[in-house]
């Protein structure tokens, strides 16, 4: 009697443990930044390009390279407007239909489909989260971590993985999305007018070559 009862005290925990973790990951977490109306999120691509334009002025004789200093809002208005998921238009949300399979397609080979993300930079770290569908469910993706860059090329590293609102340890994480990086590593090169590139102080910095 005593071993049914431990028995079924533990499969009790174990369905309990698998439905709060399955909560969890269709859950929505709570947001990196603040949704913008469409008349701020054009002018924040605007104030973003204007800022672009100033890395490919030419430096003057004896003059420092030039340091660019970008605001979550503009980097994630621009990046919403380049990938087609905010119309340059309208600034509204472009349609999308993503479909994936298992969370490990978030960093698998191929582009995942995503119908809406945003980003925040606080203090040094990068932090995007992005929705899209892992088993028919729309699910929100929260990816942050050390945003650099050596040699000419951008470089991530992770300190925090979430599918929903459940964790995941970097660690289980890590060795497939530096092998995703890999395999796109044309797509991180930086451009020829800059020279590097991180987050301080809860802006994105580039630097002129």
């Amino acid at each position: 009697m005593k071993k049914w009862k431990l028995d079924r005290i533990v499969s009790v925990a174990t369905l309990v443990t698998s439905l709060l973790a399955l909560y969890l990951v269709i859950k929505k977490p709570a947001p990196v930044a603040t949704p913008q109306p469409a008349a701020v999120t054009a002018a924040a691509a605007e104030s973003f390009q204007q800022k672009v334009q100033q890395l490919g002025q030419p430096q003057q004789p004896g003059e420092a390279p030039a340091e660019v200093h970008f605001t979550s809002d503009e980097v994630g208005a621009a990046l919403a407007q380049a990938t087609g998921l905010v119309s340059t238009a309208t600034g509204q949300p472009a349609g999308s239909t993503p479909t994936l399979s298992s969370p490990d397609a978030v960093v698998a080979p191929g582009s995942p489909d995503v119908k809406d993300y945003q980003v925040n930079f606080d203090g040094d770290i990068a932090r995007g989260q992005f929705l899209t569908q892992i088993g028919g469910k729309d699910v929100y993706v929260t990816l942050a971590g050390h945003l650099a860059s050596k040699d000419g090329y951008a470089t991530f590293e992770p300190t925090e993985f979430k599918v929903g609102d459940l964790s995941i340890p970097v660690s289980l994480i890590n060795d497939a999305l530096q092998k995703r990086l890999a395999e796109q590593r044309d797509r991180l090169k930086l451009p020829d007018n800059v020279g590097g590139i991180k987050v301080e102080n809860g802006e994105l910095v580039m630097t002129q070559k």
